[in-house]
């Protein structure tokens, strides 16, 4: 590193580095959200699609070289990125392209997520980086990754893999890891049924945040084993980073705050209950999401709709909202929100009764509704004394109820038709 100029160092990295995000996946873990949309499209925080997060972190990161490789549903996404994210300049070297399922390979379309990037490796060499940034498209964090490059040019490394630590229950649901003394990964399984705890701390695990950078030729070299090879399932936790311990020196990069040694924010927002959780704990004093940081902005697509309104200050007729996150161009027409998220276009009527709802785009909330616990996709118009999240029974009969007990309520499920994506 430049000991006299750090900030250069690290900027230089992130010129020489293409990121690719994959965001060709279905989420089906999110039921009905994901049926006409892909899980990177998915609304989250008000205002933005998941999308924005990893887009976001790779702009303020200095890195404006970004593909997006789409499969699954992809109009929402697609539209989304080319209305948001087409300030940079391709005068000066930035873009963010869109690069579909293409079968440039074959006859197949994307068999996994090391196959994603290996049926475009003709785009990457063309772009010619020193530095592959790979990413998922579903994840909700900030993050430096200009950090995370110049750990890995400091340490030597072929392959970073950034990781977190979660509890020894929970790392089933990841590639689990463990590392030497220097921070080189020298075992990687992904979502084993025993997971390996952390040592000195028996009920903690290191697992992969689905985030790895590459030096270009040992991807390719990574890339063209698993092309090879029949029996894989050309996936980077299952073969790529496992398979590469033998050959690279793979390096794990911690993601902390970097006073405390905690964990940085990081949601996998994978399930219905997981989304709900974390677009409410947004609305906290003081979250852990920071959404209102001027230093680190997270960039969007947002129409231009007036600001949010709140009418009718009669006793019992009240428009108000306590504890709760409006988004512009919504009406709250005399009834009373409490811990509760509101994107954009949302009308809510007179004598409603609403708490603890996250409610998507465009919905339309008739008068004398109660709503508690509940996840509104977009588009939906809510009849007239409609009450949903009270009666465990009456909703299962109608909507999707999920372990945690949130309320998912979609147009199709009220005969509605499709939905809004």
């Amino acid at each position: 590193m430049d000991k006299n100029n750090p900030g250069r160092f690290v900027s230089r990295l992130t010129r020489d580095t293409l990121a690719l995000i994959l965001a060709g996946g279905r989420g089906s873990r999110l039921h009905e959200l994901t049926r006409w949309r892909a899980k990177p499209a998915v609304h989250f925080g008000g205002k933005y699609r998941i999308i924005d997060f990893p887009l976001s972190n790779c702009v303020n990161s200095g890195i404006r070289q970004v593909g997006i490789l789409t499969q699954y549903k992809a109009h929402s996404l697609i539209r989304h990125v080319q209305l948001g994210w087409g300030f940079l300049s391709g005068n000066l070297g930035e873009f963010v392209e869109l690069i579909p399922a293409q079968q440039r390979t074959g006859g197949s379309w994307y068999q996994g997520t090391a196959d994603a990037v290996l049926q475009n490796f003709d785009i990457i060499r063309r772009h010619d980086p020193a530095f592959v940034l790979i990413l998922a498209g579903d994840h909700i964090y900030k993050m430096d990754y200009g950090n995370m490059l110049a750990a890995h040019v400091e340490k030597g490394a072929d392959i970073t893999v950034g990781c977190i630590e979660v509890p020894l229950a929970e790392a089933s649901a990841f590639g689990v890891m463990s590392v030497d003394a220097e921070g080189t990964i020298v075992a990687f399984d992904e979502k084993p049924e025993a997971p390996t705890a952390i040592p000195g701390k028996p009920e903690r695990a290191l697992v992969s945040m689905g985030i790895y950078i590459f030096d270009t030729e040992a991807l390719f070299q990574q890339l063209q084993s698993s092309w090879e090879n029949p029996d894989t399932d050309h996936d980077f936790g299952r073969n790529i980073i496992p398979d590469a311990l033998a050959a690279f020196k793979v390096c794990a990069f911690h993601f902390t705050d970097g006073s405390s040694g905690d964990n940085s924010y990081w949601r996998d927002v994978g399930t219905i209950d997981a989304l709900w959780k974390a677009n409410l704990e947004l609305i906290g004093v003081s979250p852990e999401l920071n959404l209102y940081d001027r230093e680190w902005p997270i960039w969007t697509y947002q129409a231009q709709v007036p600001p949010a309104k709140f009418v009718f200050d009669d006793e019992g007729r009240r428009g108000m909202a306590v504890d709760s996150m409006v988004a512009g161009g919504s009406i709250v027409s005399g009834s009373p929100l409490r811990h509760s998220l509101l994107f954009s276009g949302v009308r809510v009527h007179s004598y409603c009764d609403i708490e603890d709802a996250v409610i998507f785009p465009d919905v339309d909330i008739g008068r004398r509704c109660i709503i508690r616990r509940a996840l509104i996709d977009r588009g939906c118009r809510i009849p007239p004394h409609t009450t949903i999240g009270c009666d465990p029974a009456a909703d299962r009969a109608r909507f999707r109820v999920t372990d945690g007990g949130v309320v998912l309520v979609t147009r199709e499920m009220l005969g509605q038709g499709y939905h809004d994506q």
